[in-house]
C-alpha cells in the first residue's frame, strides 16, 4: 500500500524521439505507422522541428529534429531506454503492413512469460521498435 507522501504517477505522458532526418522520420511515423499529427512546430532559435503524434488517440510521441544529433548506440545493447513497444491486435497483419512499406522485421518470438507473440523492427534512425500482440 502506498504511503500518503508517495509519488503518485498517473501514467506515461509522452515519449520523446530525436531523429536525424526529419522528413524521413515524419513520413515513417505518420504514413507507415499511422500515427496522427497533433501539432507541428518549427523552433527557429533551435533550427528544430517538434512534431506531436497521437497513438490511437491516447499517448503522445514527440518527434524532434536537431541540426546534427549524435548517433544512438544500439547494438550491442546500450545503457538507456531499450525500445518502444506498440500493442497490436494482429501481429501477422502488422508485419505484412510494414513489409509493404519496405520495413524489415525480425523473426517472430513468443514471450516466455505471457505466451504473447512479438517482433522487433527499426525506425529510420535505427531506434528499436517492437510490435507486441495482445
Amino acid at each position: 500500500m502506498a504511503s500518503s507522501d508517495s509519488l503518485r504517477l498517473l501514467g506515461v505522458h509522452h515519449l520523446a524521439i530525436i531523429c536525424a532526418d526529419y522528413p524521413a522520420s515524419k513520413q515513417f511515423y505518420t504514413e507507415v505507422l499511422g500515427l496522427a499529427v497533433i501539432r507541428e512546430v518549427y523552433r527557429a532559435a533551435r533550427d528544430s522541428y517538434k512534431l506531436d503524434l497521437a497513438v490511437n488517440g491516447q499517448y503522445v510521441i514527440e518527434l524532434f529534429s536537431f541540426p546534427t544529433p549524435p548517433p544512438r548506440p544500439s547494438q550491442p545493447e546500450a545503457t538507456g531506454l531499450r525500445h518502444l513497444a506498440f500493442a497490436v491486435a494482429d501481429l501477422a497483419a502488422a508485419r505484412q503492413h510494414l513489409a509493404a512499406h519496405g520495413v524489415a522485421c525480425e523473426p517472430v518470438r513468443t514471450d516466455e512469460f505471457t505466451g504473447r507473440r512479438f517482433t522487433f523492427f527499426q525506425d529510420p534512425d535505427g531506434l528499436p521498435l517492437e510490435l507486441y500482440e495482445g
